[in-house]
């Protein structure tokens, strides 16, 4: 029997896995994609194809608006607690008690789903605590200009604690022998800060924040659970709108055409990162 050379037993150690992701990744993608030429409904047999028709019906209408809610969601979910984050790293990198760092890992933990009813309760106009801590009746998930920031807030509280890890373990590797001699130097807090601090953490807060900016484009559960979209579309973000377009209004075509395009823009985003980690 011929024996296998290196590179054929390589193959064939490999081939399990590339065919279990063949099957489980590449062929769906490609079948979603090619969904998004044709006409196709959940509820109806059969199929017609509309080359990029789904594509432009998308590009004239709901498009652009859905991109406007997830860029705000985005952005705002991601600085508001990358710099909370960095903050209490900061802290606790300069000697707060360290039993601090297990009671605000507290929210990370508790699944998305949980947090969200939390949340949904905290912020419900007839007996939720914010109501009833400010004395006021605001329906501050059922209005359009206070349901993203609502949104972002609870994203906020369970995002921040990852973030706040991830630096503070990037700051404990920074040489304290840095901050001695900037001290010695003459420079202060925040001189030490800016010339010291920043420039050590410079890679690793770039990863971690791009990190939380690609997971929240992509976020589905905290908006669908305390808004669903809503209201008004005021908070439908590109995972709601793909799942209402192709669960609730049972448009295939729309729904992967919609997925596409929203996959080319984490395709960017993802190329980033990859330069990003390279450098």
């Amino acid at each position: 029997m011929r024996k296998l050379t290196n590179g054929q037993f390589a193959w064939l150690l490999m081939a399990p896995g590339m065919a279990l992701f063949l099957a489980i990744i590449v062929y769906p993608l490609v079948a979603a994609l090619v969904t998004g030429f044709f006409e196709q409904s959940l509820v109806r047999p059969g199929r017609t194809f509309v080359g990029l028709a789904n594509f432009a019906d998308l590009l004239g209408g709901d498009f652009w608006p859905v991109l406007r809610n997830t860029l705000v969601f985005t952005l705002g979910a991601t600085v508001i607690p990358f710099l909370l984050g960095y903050a209490l790293a900061l802290a606790l990198n300069s000697g707060l008690p360290g039993f601090l760092r297990g009671l605000f890992l507290f929210p990370w933990v508790i699944p998305g789903v949980v947090v969200s009813f939390l949340w949904l309760w905290i912020f419900n106009a007839n007996y939720g605590v914010l109501n009833g801590l400010l004395g006021t009746e605001i329906s501050w998930l059922g209005q359009p200009g206070t349901a993203m920031a609502a949104v972002i807030v609870t994203k906020t509280w369970a995002s921040f604690p990852w973030m706040m890890v991830m630096l503070l373990a990037g700051l404990q590797t920074m040489p304290r022998e840095l901050h001695e001699a900037a001290a010695v130097d003459g420079a202060g807090a925040i001189r030490r800060f800016r010339s010291v601090t920043v420039p050590h953490m410079k890679g690793i807060a770039g990863i971690v924040f791009l990190l939380e900016f690609i997971w929240n484009f992509q976020h589905f559960d905290t908006i669908y659970v305390l808004t669903g979209g809503g209201p008004a579309g005021a908070t439908k973000t590109f995972a709601v709108a793909v799942y209402d377009t192709a669960f609730k209004g049972f448009d295939l075509g729309h729904a992967t055409a919609l997925g596409g395009l929203w996959m080319v823009l984490l395709l960017v985003l993802m190329v980033l990162y990859l330069r990003k980690e390279a450098s």
